[in-house]
């Protein structure tokens, strides 16, 4: 069944917890300061679309496709990725808080988490390769089983990720996060 195609269209301001953003394609549109918390975006499609200050918490996300997404100072409490449909999966985050979020086994290469909250977010078993967390609090977000090879974690704070479960060769990582790969051995260290 062949769904409606909108293209370059500007969401300002609307609430789609009130009425249902139409399913569809959704090509180079714009969605600024919208609320979707507890919407459902599934078997949507969206390409080369950028979220700016909008609040998507607790969005259903079953089967949706997102390729090139740019998401920016948007509020994402407790969405699962996972269930994303995987073909094409292209996101960028900016300023974002993605706190609870899962990315469960997701193929995320080289995504950009810029000065973003990712707080108990459940990166299990996703393929992180290449990707950038810049100045990213992973408080409490779980790794195990993560590709994390290349990624670059200079500059992110509050992790702990264990080397011998997780695959991370040549990510890289700023002195003072080293204690963030220890955690396990309970150890202290004092500068």
């Amino acid at each position: 069944m062949q769904r409606p195609l909108t293209e370059e269209k500007i969401f300002d301001r609307q609430d789609f917890t009130k009425f249902q953003l139409p399913k569809g394609e959704y090509e180079y549109c714009q969605f600024t300061a919208c609320d979707f918390s507890g919407a459902d975006l599934s078997n949507n499609r969206f390409l080369e679309c950028v979220f700016s200050g909008c609040n998507l918490s607790l969005t259903l996300l079953a089967g949706t496709v997102l390729q090139d997404i740019k998401f920016k100072d948007c509020k994402m409490l407790g969405l699962h990725f996972e269930t994303c449909n995987a073909f094409g999966l292209t996101v960028s985050f900016d300023n974002c808080t993605l706190d609870h979020s899962s990315f469960y086994k997701t193929k995320i290469k080289k995504t950009q988490f810029i000065d973003c909250k990712c707080r108990e977010v459940d990166f299990t078993g996703a393929d992180l390769g290449g990707a950038v967390f810049a100045n990213c609090d992973l408080a409490r977000a779980s790794f195990a089983g993560t590709v994390l090879e290349r990624t670059d974690l200079r500059t992110a704070y509050n992790y702990s990720i264990d080397p011998e479960a997780n695959r991370i060769k040549m990510a890289r990582f700023s002195q003072s996060g080293i204690a963030g790969l220890l955690d396990k051995y309970k150890i202290v260290i004092e500068d």
